[in-house]
């Protein structure tokens, strides 16, 4: 009968980690990222009375609840900031505190620094990868992992034009007697990010035959008379293609003195040829009309803002329009999860147990991808934790009697001998 008391005190003492465990579950229901506690009861050893084993077992209570983590995915939640992100699937954000020590979050609320760190919203610096390969533009992730920094107030550089394309029909019923032009303006930046207007002059002069000029405006400049930097000869064959059989392509000229200061030199090829072989300039029986026109120069652009992209790539946007990759996020794919030990702040760290993370790319090697502009919500359910919250309160007013009933038979054992 005494042992009553120790076995009603273990449930008591059991139950009221449960409803704690509950009640954190409940506090961190708008946390992102937040992953609900399971609590796991287990019973003590039992005793035996009476001559035969195991006739009769009393056990000694409950032991201290267990704790286990439930990693099952929250809903995906669109929100308003440009560096927020989304896990959906397997995987961590890896992150680095203050002091150099590694942990793992789901939270993908992030924010820069003044220096452009990429930075959770308690501090703490979001791992990736930021060198960018000068050929491809993209970012080379076969690096070790760090700290990613963002382009902050930069202005990006000019780049001065060094080819162009123009994708045009030449009218073939135009008279060829020197009259009948058509003129396609394109914009070209000089080394200081100066736009120029270019002129493409054409003149028909006889069949199938057209005589091309190219022209910068005279006040652009230092000698008024260098206005033309190009002219030559157009040949179409029968059918209104090209015919580069008596056609130079590509055009090559060279940028001349500008009265900006700008570099001068530069060699800019105008190239008459698609990649296929075929010419970009055709001669049929329709009026002259430019389609398009292309060129690879752009004007100097300030930074207009920084945002996470689908896939966790960090794209900078500039005021010409222009998206450039300066990083990508890494994710963790950690076998046994439920082996985290909550360091706060959203964030794990590693147990003895855990299995050694593999950090790379989303989408890769069995992690889950990345929404941009969205947040991961708390997966605690209110029905599930209201209804254990209700069990473990009666657990406790149940475990409550037994005490009282314990204390009113020992008292009634000891009037006995009164």
């Amino acid at each position: 009968m005494f042992t009553s008391f120790s076995t009603a005190l273990s449930a008591l003492n059991a139950t009221s980690t449960a409803i704690d465990v509950v009640g954190n579950n409940l506090a961190n229901m708008n946390s992102t990222g937040f992953k609900t506690s399971d609590v796991s009861f287990s019973d003590l050893v039992t005793q035996s009375l009476g001559a035969g084993l195991g006739s009769t077992q009393v056990g000694f209570g409950t032991a201290t609840p267990l704790t286990v983590r439930d990693f099952s995915q929250g809903a995906l939640e669109t929100s308003g900031g440009l560096l927020n992100g989304a896990i959906s699937g397997q995987g961590f954000f890896v992150v680095q505190d203050p002091n150099g020590n590694t942990e793992y979050t789901r939270a993908g609320d992030f924010q820069t620094d003044k220096n452009g760190n990429l930075l959770t919203a308690t501090g703490q610096y979001v791992q990736g990868w930021t060198t960018v390969d000068p050929t491809t533009g993209q970012v080379d992730t076969n690096g070790p992992v760090g700290n990613i920094v963002v382009p902050v107030g930069t202005l990006q550089p000019p780049v001065a034009t060094s080819t162009l394309t123009a994708d045009l029909n030449l009218n073939s019923a135009a008279s060829a007697d020197g009259t009948s032009t058509f003129s396609d303006p394109i914009t070209i930046y000089d080394s200081l990010g100066t736009a120029h207007v270019l002129t493409l002059s054409f003149t028909k002069t006889d069949a199938n035959t057209w005589t091309y000029t190219a022209t910068l405006p005279a006040a652009d400049l230092s000698d008024p008379t260098a206005a033309q930097v190009a002219t030559g000869t157009l040949a179409f064959n029968p059918d209104g293609t090209m015919d580069f059989t008596n056609t130079s392509t590509p055009v090559t000229f060279q940028m001349p003195d500008l009265a900006d200061g700008a570099r001068a030199g530069d060699t800019i090829t105008w190239n008459l040829a698609n990649p296929d072989g075929s010419g970009c300039i055709t001669q049929f029986s329709q009026p002259s009309a430019s389609s398009s026109d292309s060129q690879d120069g752009q004007e100097a652009a300030q930074l207009v803002n920084v945002g996470l992209a689908d896939g966790g790539g960090i794209l900078a946007q500039y005021s010409d329009g222009q998206q450039v990759i300066v990083g990508q996020v890494a994710l963790a794919s950690i076998r046994n999860p439920d082996t985290l030990i909550a360091n706060g702040n959203n964030n794990f760290v590693l147990s003895s147990l855990t299995a050694t993370p593999n950090i790379g790319v989303p989408g890769t090697g069995g992690r889950g991808t990345i929404q941009g502009g969205s947040l991961e919500a708390s997966n605690v359910d209110i029905a599930t934790e209201f209804t254990d919250m209700i069990v473990y309160q009666r657990g406790y007013e149940a475990n409550g009697k037994v005490v009282t009933t314990a204390d009113q038979l020992s008292q009634d054992t000891i009037n006995l001998i009164r």
